[in-house]
């Protein structure tokens, strides 16, 4: 695992093996999104290790109820989660990664969720 990364009071911490950068990023503009900063790093559950906090964390489910928003009890900081886009992967928060990473940053129009998750589907299947 090549990055590390946590909440604000540290009580939850993550590692993660990221692609060479630019490491891929999306930008939400759904309402959770917007009112949270979180820019999405999407990485795979074999990618991605939880060091400590998995008591700290508390979840919070709306919408669909499909995503699995995991918050830290103690600082309220949300460093990653189960995004409804990929129910296979992990969404950490760029913003939560100890040292920055190169980005390449790409809106997600989360405001129409149902559109925006069919683009990013037919611009993977031709990967």
């Amino acid at each position: 695992m090549n990055h590390e990364g946590g909440c604000h009071c540290g009580a939850v911490r993550f590692a993660a093996d990221l692609p060479v950068p630019p490491v891929a990023a999306l930008d939400c503009n759904c309402s959770v999104c917007t009112m949270t900063g979180f820019l999405h790093i999407i990485v795979s559950k074999d990618r991605f290790e939880l060091l400590s906090g998995r008591d700290s964390l508390t979840s919070y489910r709306f919408g669909s109820g499909a995503a699995n928003h995991l918050f830290c009890a103690r600082c309220g900081v949300k460093s990653f989660y189960q995004p409804r886009s990929h129910p296979d992967s992990w969404s950490i928060n760029a913003h939560c990664l100890d040292q920055p990473v190169d980005l390449a940053i790409e809106r997600f129009d989360g405001r129409d969720w149902e559109r925006a998750a069919e683009r990013l589907d037919h611009r993977h299947s031709a990967d």
